[in-house]
């Protein structure tokens, strides 16, 4: 990934928030077939490691060999920045449109689990988080549905784990602009209704 010096993001805690955010990932896998990606939501487990899984019927875990190194995309906030948002435009003119992003991508090595424990682990770990993020004290637990159902569900995914060995994020926020088109920059987000980029790019000047 093309990273100049000013949009690097080397703060842990944003890489994170970034992460945590958008979960979704895009995990990308060069195989004999070519390159393949696949769209899940993955999280950390307490160890470091990325935790998912896979559809038995998604051949992911098939063309990919065991013990392979993959790259999970997480991208988070991003839009549109117009030249006309900039107050030195009026006076010179030199500025084009561009966009404002922040990504990570995570390397990895990617190890499939077939065993009732760790897809039940992968699953619990996901919907944990996410419920209580949606439902709070009523969040939906794997004991609320018939145990032969989840038995049958379980059946039907493939649990995996990437370690981690490198990653590499970016913030591009428009940090290279100065003050007033910066901020000529928040307040043309924040009026055509993008608030979330806006108010990152604030927390990150």
């Amino acid at each position: 990934m093309y990273i100049p010096d000013h949009f690097k993001e080397v703060d842990p805690a944003e890489i994170a928030s970034i992460i945590a955010g958008a979960p979704l990932a895009c995990v990308v896998a060069n195989t004999t077939e070519g390159l393949v990606a696949n769209h899940v939501p993955l999280m950390f487990d307490k160890g470091g490691d990325l935790i998912g899984h896979f559809a038995v019927a998604n051949d992911m875990h098939r063309t990919v060999a065991d013990g392979q190194e993959v790259m999970a995309i997480f991208r988070g906030v991003d839009g549109y920045i117009s030249p006309n948002t900039y107050p030195s435009k009026l006076e010179h003119h030199r500025h084009v449109p561009t966009w404002n992003y922040q990504v990570v991508h995570v390397h990895g090595i990617i190890t499939f689990q077939h065993d009732e424990r760790s897809k039940r682990a992968a699953i619990g770990l996901l919907t944990r988080d996410q419920e209580r993020r949606v439902n709070g004290d009523k969040a939906w637990k794997m004991a609320d549905a018939p145990a032969d159902y989840m038995l049958d569900m379980i059946a039907k995914i493939v649990a995996f784990r990437i370690s981690v060995t490198r990653t590499i994020a970016k913030s591009k926020l428009s940090q290279n602009r100065d003050q007033r088109d910066f901020d000529g920059a928040v307040e043309g987000l924040k009026a055509h209704g993008d608030q979330a980029l806006a108010e990152r790019m604030v927390t990150k000047r």
